[in-house]
């Protein structure tokens, strides 16, 4: 039964997808994947958090059809790959369900239908599959018959031309392989594989840092000497790069309220100098912070002076971010949106989390593994909110509405989900001609694609009033 299923999916996922662009195909896909993973790995569903993650998988595909943006596209493939791997094994991390999901897409069937001889460090058929069998089965038959179908036509000229008329051309050999490569996803997919030792690790691995046992007896000098020594070391380094920090925060102020922010050339230097800076402290600030309490220290007793420096480090580097965050945000005001500028507000957004997880690490003596777990969940997250916007549209409004100046020529670059708006608001803004008849050109084009699209191509936008080719005056 689950063979004949597998083939029916095949045969639909290959009539969805085969010669078409992305749209409705998707939807209906992801639904199809839904539906075949809870019928052969129901009793998995019963844990909620399938669920979510099926939410937003069906979310990103919707969004595929609402937007059609090559980031929904990601997010989708993304939120397939987390939800196979969630399949896979329960209480997993994020990051595991991506491993996991990658491998059994794979290669899934192939893990299902080997089994490894570690003794004899082989990989053999499982014995329940006769692959000898079936070849026999099927090539000898075959050849046979291939055979005589050639003897007959030389001995008999009636079933000579019977057999000429035989036209196979209406079997379309890529559609039949684009089948067999459905089969093969599907089946994949049908029975999720975890991969080890990984998932074991992970499962098996907590968040929080364990005492180490050398620090258990603190009457001990030795121990306490070292401890005091690293102790040391830790607290007059955090505090001359807070004092560092410092005074370049008061510069940057300096700099924000100087007249020098007017300028294109200075506020563009100064946000890419700025977040290569940013990019740069935040890693060397998180790598020394994991560093210095690597272990014994976040179970030292006089701790507290190094603890409170770094939360202050911690603080001045939120402090940073937030004033790479204005000038970015005065040259989005000044200049208009661009995706490097969204890109930047994103990574400050991220490394925000980032420095908030390291502070969570070290007051609450979390490893390095609770830090890599949750940044991971939190890029997920940023990754389907960042798919569910038109940043083409966004753009396109923004910069011809908002912005003090704007750049036509990027804009007519992006792609054609910002024809409609960019087309509706040319007359409101001073361009040339030539811009105007390229803005019309690049809607008519759009139209005409979609009205050539088949149904699994459909979107959103096949369904919207605004997708007429414009009257030209």
């Amino acid at each position: 039964m689950k063979q004949i299923i597998l083939i029916i999916a095949s045969l639909l996922f290959s009539t969805l997808f085969y010669d078409q662009h992305l749209g409705l195909n998707l939807l209906l896909f992801s639904i199809l994947t839904i539906g075949l993973l809870y019928a052969f790995n129901h009793k998995s569903f019963q844990r909620r958090f399938l669920w979510f993650y099926s939410l937003a998988y069906l979310i990103t595909a919707i969004l595929v059809f609402t937007i059609h943006s090559n980031l929904a596209v990601i997010a989708n493939v993304v939120a397939f790959v987390t939800l196979v791997g969630a399949v896979s094994r329960q209480k997993t991390a994020i990051y595991v369900n991506w491993i996991n999901g990658i491998y059994t897409s794979i290669a899934g069937l192939f893990h299902r239908n080997f089994e490894v001889d570690e003794s004899q460090n082989k990989v053999d058929w499982k014995k329940d599959i006769d692959v000898l069998q079936w070849a026999k089965l099927i090539g000898i038959p075959l050849l046979f018959v291939i055979l005589f179908i050639v003897l007959y036509k030389n001995g008999n000229p009636i079933f000579n031309e019977w057999v000429s008329k035989i036209n196979f051309d209406f079997i379309n050999l890529q559609w039949i392989l684009f089948s067999i490569l459905g089969y093969y996803l599907l089946s994949n997919i049908s029975a999720p594989i975890s991969v080890e030792p990984v998932t074991s690790i992970d499962v098996s691995t907590s968040n929080t840092l364990s005492r180490p046992d050398s620090i258990t007896e603190l009457s001990s000098e030795e121990v306490e000497k070292q401890l005091k020594k690293e102790s040391h070391l830790g607290t007059t380094l955090i505090g001359l790069l807070n004092a560092l920090i410092l005074i370049f925060i008061v510069t940057d102020v300096l700099f924000l309220v100087s007249d020098d922010t007017s300028s294109a050339s200075a506020l563009s230097s100064q946000v890419h100098n700025g977040i290569n800076t940013l990019i740069a402290s935040i890693i060397v600030a998180i790598v020394i912070i994991l560093y210095v309490f690597r272990g014994n220290l976040n179970f030292y007793a006089k701790n507290g002076t190094l603890k409170h420096l770094t939360y202050l480090w911690i603080f001045l580097n939120i402090v940073l971010i937030v004033l790479i965050a204005i000038k970015n945000q005065n040259y989005i005001t000044a200049f208009g949106l661009t995706y490097k500028r969204i890109g930047v507000h994103i990574y400050i957004l991220m490394a925000f989390m980032g420095l908030v997880t390291t502070f969570m690490k070290v007051i609450n003596v979390k490893n390095l593994l609770f830090l890599f777990r949750t940044n991971t969940q939190i890029a997920f997250v940023i990754l389907m909110l960042c798919s569910a916007v038109n940043w083409d549209k966004i753009i396109t409004i923004y910069n011809l509405k908002y912005a003090n100046s704007y750049d036509i020529e990027y804009l007519i670059s992006l792609s054609d989900q910002n024809a409609a708006p960019l087309h509706a608001l040319k007359n409101t803004v001073t361009i040339s001609e030539d811009a105007k008849q390229r803005i019309t050109k690049k809607l008519e084009r759009y139209i005409r694609r979609l009205n050539e699209n088949n149904w699994q191509e459909y979107t959103a936008a096949h369904f919207k009033e605004d997708y007429k080719i414009p009257q030209r005056p």
